[in-house]
């Protein structure tokens, strides 16, 4: 290592005074400004990973659903899959390091983490369309040079993108071709294959009405559209040529604030979908006849696929095991459900995609989704294998035919990552060939009326949670304050945790009304409050 010349470098990208950041689930976020010193350090640690896996890494410069003025970046790791979690905490200690301490904890890292400085190193980078982006992703260039480094520079692709890309590229092209047309050309022509087998194909098109955001999945659509069949008629919103990206529109306003987003007109009973800023999460949703919005989320989407996948694994006649995995915030009637009416087991597991992901890798097909709209399904090796085996082999028609349908599945899904486009075209095609309207889907379960609140509080670490974050370990006497809560509504229960990015603790609430769901989050929240130093005005009622 150049140690004259990484001195140089790190001084062009200065480490603001006293900025203190965490690398999470999301890895880093704040306002753009203070990310440049973070961008030159985490292009440094990209080159450290590839070096310490011998693969490619890599490197995303988004904030996803956060305000234009935020980016953030992550790190991919070589399956296309998360950073693995002790490379975080490397993330966090080389992010923080004071100017003079730099060399030496790089030195560290590689000490700790075995990393033979010998290895060539290749790292993938790809960014979204925030103003601030290509700037940031230059500085990410400089850290992974001055290191001696190679890198790809895929320049504006949607998050699930460089996933997939950095998966293709570390399994050899078995995963598909590490290109953008690669990418287009492998989910279209799945989704193609798909419904062709559907009733009245070739004769009505099909229209939905996408709301991208104002981000990079209105970019990366149009440039799908020619791959896609004339069944299916996108038309594209928020585009990102007139407004700011995520203001008032994207998958995450649709989801809190549970109305449409600007900008996109909608009659009664149009499917329509929001996409959030890095396209890696997606809703539906529709008006019905009087005008009554309805949201169609994460965990409808999970039961509509799990339908679909159940149907399709009895007709091959193969005992594969599959599963849900949710987390606590998922419509307990979801829950109810898919356990006793569809039963497929369901497991919960604590919030952050990275748990999910990990759960759902212990089934033969692990379907995951969190109710935000972020999730994807899982298949094992062994599963992959055994279903193109029968899609190609098997002699019974109707088990080579669902095999068939199954494979077309697997090549449609980005099993990296919850991916918007690609579940798009998933949901799609399993509504055309169940010929089920929007109204239908809907109509599979009702959701028990919800309430998220969150509380300020002086020191969120107060509260410690267990069983999957539906219990407060800590402070004394808060659990058992709601369950008696929980005990005066029907259908109900509630649960409280702290967040992961500010002194705030979340509160859900569920029940059989939502005047009663309203009142539950409301006294759950007094309780927040007083025992779990509450910080301002009391919460108000609702």
């Amino acid at each position: 290592m150049d140690s004259e010349a990484l001195k140089k470098y790190s001084a062009l990208h200065p480490k603001p005074p006293g900025l203190t950041l965490h690398y999470g689930t999301a890895g880093f976020r704040t306002k753009a400004e203070q990310l440049d010193h973070v961008m030159f350090r985490m292009g440094l640690l990209a080159v450290l990973r590839s070096k310490a896996v011998a693969s490619t890494i890599g490197i995303m410069v988004t904030a996803s659903h956060n305000p234009e003025e935020d980016n953030g970046v992550k790190l991919v790791d070589p399956l296309g899959e998360m950073l693995h979690p002790s490379w975080e905490e490397y993330a966090t200690q080389l992010a923080n390091a004071e100017e003079q301490e730099l060399q030496e904890t790089v030195t560290d890292i590689c000490q700790k983490a075995a990393v033979n400085q010998h290895k060539d190193a290749s790292v993938f980078i790809g960014r979204d369309t925030r103003p601030s982006s290509e700037k940031l992703s230059r500085s990410v260039i400089d850290g992974i040079s001055v290191l001696g480094g190679q890198y790809h520079d895929y320049g504006l692709v949607t998050t699930p993108q460089l996933h997939y890309m950095v998966c293709c590229q570390n399994t050899q092209g078995q995963y598909g071709k590490a290109t953008l047309e690669g990418y287009y050309e492998k989910l279209s022509k799945a989704f193609m294959e798909l419904i062709k087998k559907s009733p009245g194909s070739g004769e009505s098109q099909r229209h939905l009405k996408i709301d991208c955001a104002n981000g990079i999945g209105a970019l990366k659509l149009s440039e799908m559209q020619p791959y896609l069949p004339k069944e299916l008629l996108i038309h594209l919103y928020n585009d990102g040529t007139k407004e700011k990206l995520n203001y008032l529109c994207g998958a995450d306003f649709v989801k809190v604030h549970q109305k449409p987003p600007r900008g996109l007109d909608m009659k009664p009973n149009e499917r329509c979908c929001s996409f959030d800023g890095d396209a890696d999460r997606i809703v539906y949703y529709y008006k019905d006849e009087t005008g009554h919005f309805h949201l169609i989320d994460g965990d409808k989407i999970a039961t509509l696929i799990s339908i679909f996948l159940k149907e399709l694994l009895g007709k091959v006649g193969q005992t594969l095991k599959m599963a849900v995995v949710q987390t606590a915030y998922a419509n307990g009637s979801s829950t109810r459900y898919l356990e006793e009416t569809l039963k497929v087991p369901v497991h919960c597991v604590k919030t952050g995609v990275k748990h999910l992901h990990h759960k759902a890798q212990e089934f033969d097909v692990g379907v995951y989704f969190e109710a935000n709209g972020h999730g994807t399904v899982l298949f094992s090796k062994a599963a992959e294998t055994k279903i193109r085996q029968l899609a190609n082999e098997e002699k019974d028609d109707e088990k080579r035919e669902a095999a068939k349908v199954l494979e077309n599945m697997i090549n449609l899904i980005n099993q990296t990552v919850g991916d918007a486009v690609s579940d798009m075209l998933v949901i799609e095609a399993i509504l055309a060939l169940k010929g089920l309207t929007v109204q239908q889907w809907d109509a599979i379960y009702t959701d028990l009326p919800n309430r998220l609140l969150k509380v300020q509080v002086a020191d969120r670490r107060v509260i410690d949670t267990t069983d999957a974050e539906r219990r407060a370990v800590t402070p004394p006497g808060l659990q058992e304050k709601i369950d008696a809560l929980v005990k005066k509504y029907k259908l109900s229960r509630a649960f409280v945790r702290p967040s992961g990015t500010e002194d705030v603790v979340r509160i859900y609430a569920e029940a059989d009304t939502q005047e009663n769901t309203d009142a539950l989050a409301h006294e759950v929240s007094l309780a927040v409050y007083h025992l779990a130093g509450g910080r301002g005005e009391p919460p108000q009622p609702l």
